[in-house]
């Protein structure tokens, strides 16, 4: 693919310096930027890396001299890395999906196909689907009888959707990710250690006797609103009885695990090896750091940012900055780390005071002798 740099000023509303007819193809880091690419050396720092590579135009940061770095031209934004967005959403060749249907899909009769759907490779697509106008559907990808799929979603191969999964508009499923599993629902004929321990919080060893896991088979669906992406190897439960809900324009990272019943809200960022237990809410616009864990049915409330490996094992108030194992406000987390820094150099200073204190024990012990 080849864009016009005038082209790709206007799109990203960008302001162009020099020749405004220059070809690329690519984008690429300074250093490594050949004459076809725009290199992207937005701040300073990048400067020596554009005497490195052979670029002809770059992205710059606002007041840099691209004539002295013997550029054609260059390009200014107001916010760099929201225009690499754009830049790379234009540049961007997709997954290569052929247009129509491949002899080799195995697709029921009763399933509804729209408009444009390119369908690759052995997919197989249930009774009574529905897929909507402009969806790609990857190689070797399954959706199970019943599902909806709205308009222009794109399911990378592997991708696995299971009966009565209604998805919203331009969603987009990682390799190998999967909507719509069984929730992992056991229960025991009586009361069993885990509900106990639940019970207690610990406080006593239960006395329970061996007894065997017997499934809770999931009735619910799963239910994604429009605009929601989830990355390679990630997983959605379905609902026990209701369903399992992801609101609009949240982003899910690879080898994230949502359960049961779970509720997430709008534009929720959630990063890779995340696990939200079942019947978990968690509200608007909320940021889990990588490998946070929620336990279950408890409540995230909007706008809750939560740091890189944060266990959250209860209630969490709306526009809370979290940390730590167990979660407390970040800035508690950061001194307590300080804190515990610390601790090596306080028991070594301890130390030191009690061979003084014992020193002068000793000492008036010898003088009340005398």
């Amino acid at each position: 693919m080849s864009h016009r740099l005038s082209d790709i000023a206007a799109a990203l509303g960008a302001r162009l310096e020099g020749n405004g007819d220059l070809i690329v193809t690519t984008a690429a880091e300074p250093a490594m930027a050949g004459p076809d690419a725009l290199a992207l050396a937005m701040d300073p720092k990048y400067a020596e890396g554009l005497t490195q590579g052979g670029a002809r135009a770059a992205i710059l940061w606002e007041g840099a001299d691209w004539r002295a770095m013997r550029l054609e031209a260059g390009l200014f934004v107001p916010r760099p890395r929201y225009a690499m967005a754009g830049l790379t959403r234009m540049l961007d060749p997709g997954p290569g999906i052929a247009p129509g249907i491949h002899p080799s899909a195995v697709i029921d009769p009763t399933a509804q196909i729209g408009e444009g759907v390119a369908i690759a490779p052995f997919v197989v697509i249930g009774a009574g689907a529905q897929i909507g106008a402009g969806t790609r559907i990857g190689a070797q990808c399954f959706i199970g009888d019943g599902s909806i799929l709205g308009a222009d979603c794109l399911l990378m191969p592997g991708v696995r959707i299971g009966a009565r999964v209604r998805i919203g508009a331009r969603f987009i499923a990682g390799f190998g990710s999967s909507v719509g599993s069984d929730g992992f629902s056991f229960v025991t004929p009586e009361t069993s250690k885990v509900e106990a321990a639940r019970q207690t919080l610990g406080a006593t060893d239960a006395d329970t006797r061996p007894q065997s896991w017997t499934r809770i088979h999931s009735l619910g669906a799963v239910e994604i609103d429009a605009d929601v992406e989830m990355g390679a190897n990630s997983t959605i439960d379905r609902g026990t009885v209701r369903a399992t809900r992801i609101g609009r324009g949240t982003k899910i990272d690879n080898l994230v695990h949502i359960g049961h019943n779970a509720t997430i809200g709008e534009d929720c960022l959630l990063c890779g090896q995340v696990g939200i237990s079942g019947s978990v809410r968690v509200g608007n616009r909320v940021v889990l750091g990588g490998q946070v864990g929620v336990s279950d049915n408890i409540f995230v409330g909007d706008d809750v940012v939560a740091g890189g490996s944060t266990k959250i094992y209860s209630n969490a108030p709306a526009g809370r900055m979290l940390l730590g194992s167990p979660a407390m406000k970040m800035e508690t987390q950061i001194e307590l780390y300080k804190a515990q820094r610390r601790l090596p150099r306080l028991f070594a200073q301890v130390s030191e005071l009690q061979k003084t204190v014992r020193s002068l024990m000793d000492a008036l012990a010898e003088q009340t002798k005398r």
